[in-house]
């Protein structure tokens, strides 16, 4: 059992890196909704998935769906007005229509599909997926290293979002679309607050520890780990953004 929680360990450290970086372009774009409307449509592919194609085809469907709503994104940026209205009305589009493909007569689902779809328990993940999952997201970060700086400013845009919605893609897949969110925001949010450290660094060292309590927690208590690492983050990410700022009231009133 030991090895099992080991080696889900260093699956979720892999999954935090890679959010932290993304996070953070993410947070310094002024898009957050981005990560939701794009893990939404992840969704529409999961749900269409199970309740068209017996759970087959998942992967290839859901990003299919990302890589629609990314390219959409990246298009509307300075076509539309209030690009964080517009993602937001996306991604209420891709949970309704995520919704009504596993509600629907055709779909032979139960109450776990919609939350799996929501907050898996990364737990269950087999090796088989940590392995192809985790070779996936270290292909993306090494084009991001390599390649990604040598681009054109065109380029660079669409390949951002191209390589956001595999990361999203391959993520709701594993842990669900809430947990996508939170470490995607609440590392790189905390990591923007601070300025002593480096962010990226700040980001993964926050993530890393809100999701190891989160996995011995929900171990030991018998808890969903999907739920937790979502509370940790959210929790500890809120607590931080108040006290720093009631700490930045005091300083400007002295």
């Amino acid at each position: 059992m030991f090895e099992i929680l080991v080696s889900v360990w260093l699956y979720a450290l892999v999954i935090v890196a890679i959010h932290a970086y993304f996070g953070l372009k993410i947070i310094q774009r002024n898009i957050i909704f981005t990560d939701l409307a794009i893990g939404q449509a992840a969704a529409i592919g999961v749900a269409t998935s199970i309740a068209f194609f017996h759970s087959q085809y998942s992967y290839i469907l859901a990003l299919s769906f990302s890589l629609l709503f990314a390219m959409l994104i990246a298009y509307a940026q300075k076509k539309v007005f209030s690009i964080e209205a517009f993602i937001g009305l996306l991604y209420i589009l891709g949970a309704s229509v995520a919704m009504l493909i596993l509600s629907s007569g055709f779909s032979h689902t139960s109450s776990e599909d919609f939350s799996s779809l929501l907050a898996s328990d990364i737990l269950f993940t087999s090796n088989e997926d940590m392995y192809i999952y985790s070779s996936i997201y270290f292909a993306i970060a090494v084009f991001l290293y390599t390649i990604y700086s040598k681009l054109s400013s065109p380029l660079k845009e669409v390949a951002f979002f191209i390589l956001l919605a595999i990361t999203v893609t391959t993520s709701v897949k594993s842990v669900g679309v809430f947990v996508v969110f939170a470490l995607l925001v609440a590392p790189a949010y905390v990591a923007h607050i601070q300025t002593r450290f480096n962010k990226l660094l700040f980001a993964i060292l926050f993530g890393t520890f809100n999701v190891s309590i989160a996995i011995l927690s929900s171990f030991y208590l018998d808890l969903s780990t999907g739920y937790t690492i979502v509370f940790l983050n959210a929790f500890f990410a809120i607590v931080i953004a108040l006290i720093y700022q009631k700490k930045l009231n005091t300083l400007a009133n002295k």
